[in-house]
């Protein structure tokens, strides 16, 4: 891990668990705020920078789907993950529907954990969209900078893993980029859930496309994807 001291938010009502993890986080050199009461969240990003967001599912008065859509819809910007014991793909595939960039099992594997934030977190430093700057597409202009598209002079914002993939499709526009390169690039893992993942992602790209219909992500069945922009 680089220089950088990383800023996280740990959102965890079980006291054990919570203490253990935020413990073994620092002694790993991230700073980190541990909150039980998921009601605390919201008012902490209005006042606070975190770089990623680490939320428990199964919460008492405020479960953590509904606390990370809410935060998808208000910070954007901010990535979060979660840690549950809800493990059927029901449960996977809501937690990426909401907006997580992650969805680690319990009971966890604290390496597993770590090296998981690290590779989120190089990945927020800037190695993903170091290669793309400011640019027309189609109808939109993109600034990965700032994570948002513009479209008629309306700003589009965009989460940190929308980012993430459409900067690595516009890098290889017109181009097919196999399921398995984009997930080892942007994922770290190829594997199913992160598969269910990807595709949940690339229809809210498509949603944020729209508006011009001559940008389209096409799907090349069983290989990956295409971005199609004129030339």
């Amino acid at each position: 891990m680089d220089q950088k001291m990383y800023n996280l938010l740990l959102v965890e009502d079980d006291t054990s668990l919570g203490y253990l993890l935020s413990e073994y986080l620092k002694m790993k050199g991230m700073e980190l705020l541990w909150v039980k009461n998921p009601k605390e969240v919201i008012p902490l990003l209005e006042e606070r920078d975190f770089d990623l967001v680490i939320l428990d599912v199964m919460m008492p008065e405020l479960d953590g789907f509904t606390l990370g859509a809410e935060i998808h819809e208000r910070y954007p910007e901010i990535p979060f993950l979660f840690l549950t014991a809800k493990s059927m793909k029901i449960d996977v595939l809501k937690g990426f529907s909401v907006g997580a960039v992650d969805y680690l099992k319990k009971p966890i594997d604290e390496e597993e954990l770590v090296v998981r934030i690290e590779t989120l977190l190089t990945r927020l430093g800037g190695p993903s969209t170091e290669e793309v700057t400011r640019s027309d597409l189609g109808g939109y202009q993109y600034d990965p900078q700032n994570q948002c598209l513009r479209f008629e002079g309306v700003e589009i914002p965009l989460t940190t893993r929308e980012n993430e993939l459409l900067s690595y499709l516009i890098r290889h526009r017109n181009r097919l980029c196999s399921h398995a390169d984009i997930l080892k690039r942007i994922w770290g893992r190829n594997d199913y859930f992160n598969r269910k993942s990807l595709n949940v992602f690339i229809t809210r790209l498509r949603k944020l496309l729209e508006n011009d219909p001559k940008v389209k992500i096409e799907n090349v069945h069983g290989q990956g994807f295409i971005l199609r922009v004129p030339e």
